[in-house]
């Protein structure tokens, strides 16, 4: 695992989600909406966290689901502004 997070950064929990009555899942990033899950899509998540030994590994399904936040290079709307 520490080969795969080596900043880090999924200690900090900054992965949620919420499940709605008719099982959409709703995956949230450090508070912001990011991705809905429907159908078989949410209930193959579902699986994947019950199954998770711990916290970190149930926040590197979330991370793997959201897609590219293994990069690192992500700025945000300030940086970019900033540079121009």
């Amino acid at each position: 695992m520490k080969n795969i997070d080596k900043r880090n950064r999924l200690d900090e929990s900054p992965f949620s989600y919420r499940l709605s009555k008719d099982n959409t899942v709703f995956l949230n990033y450090e508070g912001r909406q990011i991705k809905i899950l429907k159908g078989k899509e949410a209930n193959k998540f579902l699986e994947r966290m019950e199954a998770a030994e711990d916290d970190v590994a149930k926040q590197l399904i979330m991370a793997k689901i959201t897609g590219n936040f293994k990069r690192g290079n992500e700025r945000n709307l300030n940086s970019i502004k900033h540079n121009k």
